[in-house]
């Protein structure tokens, strides 16, 4: 699992050189799914790692009239709310080539051979 907390993505929107995006696809569209489906990938992983630190500190009182505010959840959720967005982490790293992708459509087929 990554550490999302060391991510070097910047915390507010970037205009970014649509050229420099579609240097190692050659199409910018293809550039933008790789993208897409990484961030969906982060979100997911931060999701479930939020809910995992949450759930330490979960009451178990099933009474509605007990609703007080933790001092510890309000800080573990601030800090995630702090994090840059997943799209911004994802357009990062695949500029920093750390995104692993490929197009099966692309690839030599085997039945060539």
């Amino acid at each position: 699992m990554t550490d999302y907390k060391k991510s070097n993505a910047p915390t507010n929107t970037v205009t970014r050189d649509v050229m420099n995006l579609c240097e190692d696809t050659n199409n910018i569209y293809e550039s933008v799914a790789i993208i897409a489906k990484r961030s969906n990938q982060i979100s997911v992983d931060i999701k479930n790692e939020l809910s995992k630190k949450l759930q330490e500190f979960a009451s178990t009182s099933d009474s509605l009239d007990e609703t007080f505010e933790n001092r510890e959840q309000i800080e573990i959720s601030t800090f995630y709310e702090k994090l840059p967005k997943p799209t911004l982490m994802a357009t990062q790293e695949f500029i920093d080539g750390k995104v692993y992708f490929r197009n099966p459509s692309k690839e030599p087929s085997s039945d060539s051979i």
